[in-house]
């Protein structure tokens, strides 16, 4: 008992220090403060200088999948008061932040925000936004705009599918400069926009906000677990050695879910 509180207590301090270390361009962190309907309209309308943009809800951390069940996590998933949608994501990783990464988000927003029976036409403008630690298009330029053009003519296609990249290497002078120049702060005291400062401070210095992130956290390390379980598990129905009920004993699963993996293994053979 006393070795399982020593070990809880040393978690929650190693939490308690690494929450002080998060900036927005941490993922898990940023999601918990954009899910907030205000700083998430606030970022919205500074990225595509549009005052008049109105965020009627938003989600943070959103599991959309694809027709084979395929799971994504979206760090933000918003919309507005026009009904167009928004995937907003922070990658400090050049590979996160791939093209074909952009073009699959993008179609997983449309696949998931119809229902059977809408017209084509009935599709929502749908924006892929990505903030990213360094310049990943490397042209040296605070946002890059990427939308669908017809080659001979050099005209847009109005498809209304957007993909945004926003460089936060680019901190100057200006409303998104100032932006990334809070992305990039530990210190709540140091950012430029109270919305965002006081939104940070919350979750750092708030006996409550604080309390929040550590149990984000722990939930964060149960997901890495099972996460490590399930591919264990699938390694182990590869062999076709064991049984489900070893293999749900060695990894830790349910015989459920090991169950549910070798469907999955026996459909994706049947293809």
């Amino acid at each position: 008992m006393l070795e399982r509180e020593l070990d809880f207590e040393k978690k929650h301090q190693a939490d308690l220090k690494r929450i002080q270390g998060f900036r927005l361009l941490d993922d898990d962190f940023m999601s918990k403060v954009f899910e907030d309907k205000d700083c998430a309209e606030f970022l919205l309308q500074i990225i595509l200088k549009r005052s008049d943009l109105k965020v009627k809800k938003v989600q943070g951390q959103y599991d959309i999948k694809n027709l084979q069940g395929r799971s994504v996590r979206l760090d933000i998933l918003a919309v507005d008061n026009n009904n167009e949608v928004y995937n907003i994501e922070v990658q400090r990783s050049d590979k996160g932040a791939g093209a074909k990464r952009a073009r699959y988000n993008s179609s997983l927003i449309d696949a998931n925000v119809t229902e059977p029976g809408d017209e084509y036409e009935a599709l929502n403008e749908t924006y892929v936004i990505f903030i990213t630690e360094n310049d990943t298009l490397k042209a040296g330029l605070p946002i890059y705009h990427v939308d669908r053009v017809i080659r001979e003519t050099g005209e847009l296609f109005e498809d209304e599918s957007h993909i945004m990249y926003v460089n936060s290497q680019i901190k100057d002078d200006t409303e998104l400069g100032k932006l990334m120049h809070d992305f990039s702060c530990t210190k709540p005291q140091d950012m430029y926009y109270k919305i965002l400062a006081d939104r940070v401070r919350y979750f750092k210095e708030d006996e409550k906000g604080v309390l929040t992130m550590c149990r984000e956290m722990e939930n964060m390390r149960r997901e890495t677990a099972h996460e490590k379980a399930v591919e264990i598990a699938k390694k182990m129905l590869l062999s076709g050695k064991l049984t489900t009920e070893d293999i749900a004993d060695f990894s830790g699963l349910t015989v459920e879910e090991v169950k549910a993996l070798s469907e999955q293994k026996q459909r994706r053979e049947l293809r």
